[in-house]
């Protein structure tokens, strides 16, 4: 009896790894088809597309994927909306948005600083790279940080891979694993070598674990979406500053 409970939880364990990653996946994939069909539409009515336009429309499609994917997820598997913890925040949630906000961007750039030190090689990021081209993408981004990618990217992995492994696992270690798969499917979005790709995978491991977290502690989806936002609107803002008015900038 025992080994057989043993081997019911063992597979269910499995079961739910295999879930979160096919989940992950197919956000990505879902994602990219959608930025691929917005680009056959744009081009087929006509329309030029610069590289601002290309990058504005791949960070809205694919994070409207995301969303797509997250909730296909809780309609086919019978969980319905309220799996996803959404809700207005509350007091105690705006603390955890502020605290939140300053863990992760205090952890990126620990992290940062650490890799700068052991001289480690880090990776591109393709967003960054055309934001660099033309700056003025960046300043796009930032609303949509707010808008898409915080709420596209905490729907699909807090809001089901975290809970679906939650469910297997309890929660600290499906925070770790849900932080270590966002982090890794980021590999996608990089260029440069492996080794470089690596690190930069675990230092965007650091602050996915603080929103990992502030989603255990709240359990609102809200929270982590707009630390998500708050996050990268202010990496997209400080690059900006430093493309525009570093010295030597064009």
């Amino acid at each position: 009896m025992i080994e057989r409970l043993v081997g019911q939880e063992a597979a269910a364990k499995a079961r739910a790894v295999l879930v979160a990653v096919a989940v992950g996946v197919a956000g990505l994939a879902i994602g990219g088809g959608l930025v691929f069909l917005a680009a056959l539409v744009v081009f087929g009515v006509g329309l030029e597309v610069d590289l601002v336009g290309q990058l504005v429309l791949t960070a809205v499609f694919s994070q409207v994927g995301f969303a797509a994917t997250a909730l296909a997820f809780v309609r086919l598997t019978g969980r319905g909306l309220d799996y996803l913890r959404a809700r207005v925040p509350t007091g105690r949630d705006l603390l955890w948005i502020v605290g939140g906000y300053v863990l992760a961007l205090g952890a990126a750039m620990a992290g940062a600083l650490l890799a700068s030190l052991a001289d480690a090689p880090t990776a591109s990021n393709q967003a960054a790279e055309a934001g660099i081209q033309r700056p003025e993408a960046l300043l796009l981004l930032i609303p949509i940080s707010f808008l898409f990618i915080g709420p596209g990217e905490e729907l699909l992995f807090r809001g089901t891979v975290q809970s679906r492994l939650r469910e297997a696992f309890g929660p600290w270690v499906a925070v770790v694993a849900a932080s270590a798969l966002f982090a890794g499917l980021h590999v996608i979005a990089l260029t440069g070598g492996l080794s470089g790709r690596l690190v930069s995978i675990g230092l965007l491991f650091l602050p996915s674990l603080v929103l990992g977290v502030a989603y255990e502690r709240t359990r609102n989806l809200v929270v982590t979406a707009a630390v998500h936002g708050a996050y990268d609107a202010t990496l997209f803002g400080l690059l900006y500053v430093f493309v525009r008015y570093a010295p030597g900038a064009v």
